[in-house]
């Protein structure tokens, strides 16, 4: 629905003169199809615009739209998500769109009321994609869009808790214009992206400096005041990319918690030798033949770390409680969490390098 003209603030004014010469391109920019907006913003939640491109390229190709996305069966769904973790989103993208298929007739609803009580979509997600692909006047406030803000107010108030969001969120409504909500939202989280940086913002090149009141008092690095998180918590894990006959072993993690469902390589508490991945091997009914030492990883999650040795274990048998999966099927079908990657990439190299050596 196009809205008639109204008067915009300075900020909006300026802000939104910037965007129009600034703003990045992007494959989901530029079109009003809610479903490719909605894929994107999920995407975008804890990932780069560089990482998520590739991604969003590849789903909407086999997924166009909401009733491709219902019918999808997880594993496969989880393949083309591989790599961007906090898998979750992926899983509630699946469940939100069975219920557009199912009470939408395979529409996203249009409101941000409506589209909250889609599962996985919160408040900045709904705010997003009624406001970009409908024109509904909502904010869409990310930790972008918190720090401009707080530094054009000189909020120092603490950003994790919800009375300094709601007092973000009420100056974002104010300033938001009624004929381009969707382009305010947007502008704003490309100058959080591009020139209000986090440790060195670029105050000479921002459109809203001469309205900043963190630049005018010389506190740009003291905000936003974000209350300190508690160390994250380490854990020493040994991988072992067990292979026999041609095939890797593979287990699925619970259902619930840290990257539920996934497939992954199985592991040992702490950082074994050699020998003791042998004897590991062993326990689960195998007959190990050598270990060789992989690559050693580090993989950090939101509340912990893993600090990870590996080792390739060629054995005999099929022990175990493993899923045995030959390579071509497991690099073209399986989900492996981005942790567990590299283990994979290695593995799959020694073992490329050796049968060349074996087959000259």
């Amino acid at each position: 629905m196009i809205m008639p003209h109204m008067p915009r603030s300075a900020l909006a004014a300026a802000l939104l003169e910037w965007y129009a010469a600034a703003a990045r391109k992007m494959p989901w920019r530029g079109q009003s199809d809610p479903y490719k907006i909605w894929i994107s913003e999920i995407m975008l939640q804890q990932t780069r615009v560089e990482a998520a491109t590739g991604y969003y390229l590849r789903f909407i190709a086999e997924l166009p739209d909401a009733a491709a996305l219902a019918a999808v069966p997880e594993d496969r769904l989880l393949k083309l998500w591989e790599g961007l973790g906090y898998y979750s989103r992926a899983r509630n993208l699946r469940r939100a769109a069975q219920v557009i298929v199912e009470q939408y007739g395979g529409r996203l609803p249009k409101t941000a009321r409506e589209l909250l009580q889609l599962p996985g979509v919160g408040e900045y997600t709904a705010g997003a994609v009624a406001s970009i692909a409908y024109g509904e006047r909502v904010p869409a406030v990310d930790g972008n869009v918190l720090r401009v803000m707080t530094r054009v107010l000189g909020d120092d108030g603490d950003i994790t808790r919800p009375d300094t969001r709601r007092r973000i969120t009420r100056a974002v409504m104010r300033e938001q214009p009624a004929d381009r909500p969707g382009d305010f939202n947007q502008a704003l989280m490309e100058l959080g992206a591009l020139v209000c940086l986090p440790r060195q913002p670029q105050c000479g090149s921002c459109p809203l400096a001469g309205l900043c009141r963190a630049r005018a008092e010389g506190r740009q690095a003291m905000l936003p005041v974000k209350k300190a998180q508690a160390p994250r918590k380490i854990e020493q894990r040994t991988v072992l990319v067990l292979c026999a006959g041609g095939c890797a072993a593979l287990q699925k993690r619970p259902p619930r918690g840290l990257l539920a469902g996934l497939w992954e390589f199985p592991a040992c508490a702490g950082h074994v030798s050699p020998e003791q991945a042998m004897q590991q091997a062993r326990q689960w009914g195998l007959t190990p033949l050598s270990a060789e030492p992989l690559p050693a990883y580090r993989h950090i999650f939101t509340h912990r770390e893993w600090d990870m040795h590996g080792f390739l274990v060629i054995a005999e048998g099929s022990g175990g409680p493993f899923e045995w999966v030959d390579w071509d099927r497991l690099r073209r079908d399986m989900a492996l969490p981005s942790a567990l990657q590299g283990f994979e990439r290695a593995a799959f190299q020694i073992l490329s390098r050796e049968k060349r050596s074996n087959h000259p």
